[in-house]
C-alpha cells in the first residue's frame, strides 16, 4: 500500500456537499482507506482571481493503485461531479478539482503527472489543510509546516464542521 496526499478544491455549487460525496467515491474507486481528512477552508481564488472563493481540503489515503492509475481514478471522480478538463479555462471555476500532492516518497515526471505536485510550496490554500493532517511529513525535503512559514495565508478561513 502507498500513502497518498490528495488536495480537493472547488468553487461551483455546494462544494462541501460535493466533498462529502466525493471522498467516499475516491476511496471506493481507488481501493483506498481514508487515513485523514482536513477541515474545509474558504480560500481566495488563485491564478484567475476574478471568480468566487474556493473551498479547499486535503485527504490522506492508503491505496494499492500506482500513481497513474490513481490519477485516472481521480479524473473519473471529477467528471462524475461535472468537471470537464477539456473545455474549462486554466485556474477557472470548477465544481471539483482533485490533485495528487504526494505519493509516498515518489519523484516522478511524466507528461501527465509530476510528483510531488510541482506548485505545492507556492500554494497556501493547499498547505494550510495539508499542515492540519500531515504537518511534519517530509515532501521533497520540506514539511507543510516549514513551507507555510514563507507564504501569505491572508484570506484563508477554516470553516466550521458540517452538522
Amino acid at each position: 500500500m502507498a500513502r497518498a496526499l490528495i488536495a480537493l478544491g472547488g468553487n461551483v455549487g455546494d462544494v462541501r456537499a460535493t466533498f462529502a460525496k466525493a471522498i467516499p467515491m475516491i476511496c471506493g474507486m481507488t481501493q483506498a482507506a481514508l487515513v485523514a481528512r482536513s477541515s474545509d477552508y474558504a480560500t481566495p481564488p488563485w491564478g484567475d482571481e476574478q471568480q468566487d472563493r474556493f473551498i479547499n481540503a486535503c485527504i490522506e489515503i492508503d491505496t494499492a493503485l500506482d500513481p497513474h492509475a490513481l490519477l485516472f481514478a481521480l479524473h473519473r471522480v471529477e467528471t462524475k461531479f461535472g468537471r470537464d478538463r477539456k473545455t474549462e479555462r486554466r485556474w477557472g471555476p470548477r465544481p471539483l478539482d482533485l490533485d495528487i500532492i504526494a505519493y509516498d516518497d515518489a519523484q516522478l515526471e511524466t507528461p501527465d503527472l509530476i510528483l510531488p505536485h510541482p506548485r505545492l510550496f507556492e500554494r497556501a490554500f493547499v498547505l494550510v489543510p495539508l499542515a492540519e493532517i500531515a504537518p511534519t511529513r517530509s515532501i521533497a525535503g520540506k514539511t507543510p509546516e516549514q513551507a507555510l512559514k514563507g507564504l501569505d495565508t491572508a484570506g484563508i478561513e477554516r470553516l466550521p464542521p458540517l452538522t
